[in-house]
């Protein structure tokens, strides 16, 4: 979606590394620095894990999100530059991102709400494998998965830890989910499956005082989670900046590609 906009209030946040510090102090000077709750729009300055920190402390605020590159992973990324960082905002075009809302009940009962940018993963918690039951809105589509885990991924995270586990990389635009299998056992030749982004997706840990299993919505983790349910959140939009010609749909393609 393209968007032309003045941002005339800049909130700089960084992560800890010296090259961050040091561009944030840059930047600072260069344009100050205003509270997130007083900016127009909020500059992240690191890697991709910052930018899902940045997010996940934005999500309802509404405040559109710039990244630039000076940590290890880059992908959600901008490229750094201290000049014409005013003008650059005001060319970028906006992707909007849906989290997942992950709900998961513990074996004590408990409830856990997380949301989740990238993916829900699902891991054994020891050396044994999980057996899991997958419903998709409220229908059973296979019975037993006896795997390392599984995850729902996201669009925006389907080339983040989905890609590693052999998923498939999904267009920013596409309604769709990835529900990918962790080093799955069996059924053995099982590579996940394709779902609406409309879906509601509950999973059911079979066994699980014998075969625990932790729950991770992005960085908050649940242990010996019994079932857990995930759906794309629409309540939630949330504003990412790229520049022309590096939007996050683009940057998606090329990676099919293997650029």
């Amino acid at each position: 979606m393209s968007r032309s906009k003045r941002y005339d209030k800049i909130a700089f946040v960084a992560s800890a590394s010296v090259e961050a510090l040091s561009a944030l102090e840059q930047l600072a000077a260069l344009h100050g620095n205003h509270s997130v709750d007083d900016a127009d729009v909020v500059v992240a300055l690191g890697g991709d894990g910052l930018m899902l920190q940045t997010l996940h402390a934005n999500m309802r605020t509404g405040k559109p999100i710039y990244g630039m590159h000076r940590g290890t992973v880059g992908f959600l990324m901008n490229e750094y530059s201290t000049h014409d960082l005013r003008e650059r905002l005001s060319a970028a075009r906006e992707s909007l991102i849906n989290p997942l809302l992950m709900r998961a009940t513990d074996i004590h009962g408990a409830v856990h709400l997380h949301h989740a940018i990238n993916e829900v993963a699902l891991f054994r918690q020891t050396y044994q494998v999980a057996k899991l039951r997958i419903l998709i809105d409220e229908r059973e589509q296979l019975a037993e998965l006896m795997a390392d885990g599984i995850l729902v991924a996201t669009p925006a995270g389907s080339t983040a830890y989905n890609l590693s586990a052999q998923g498939p990389i999904l267009p920013l635009n596409a309604a769709l989910l990835a529900l990918t299998p962790i080093s799955a056992f069996r059924p053995r030749r099982w590579r996940g499956a394709l779902l609406p982004n409309s879906a509601f997706v509950v999973i059911e840990v079979l066994e699980g005082e014998k075969r625990p299993v932790a729950a991770v919505a992005d960085h908050d983790e649940v242990r010996d989670v019994q079932r857990v349910e995930v759906l794309s959140d629409k309540t939630i939009a949330m504003r990412m900046l790229f520049d022309p010609g590096h939007s996050l749909e683009e940057r998606i393609l090329r990676e099919q590609f293997g650029h």
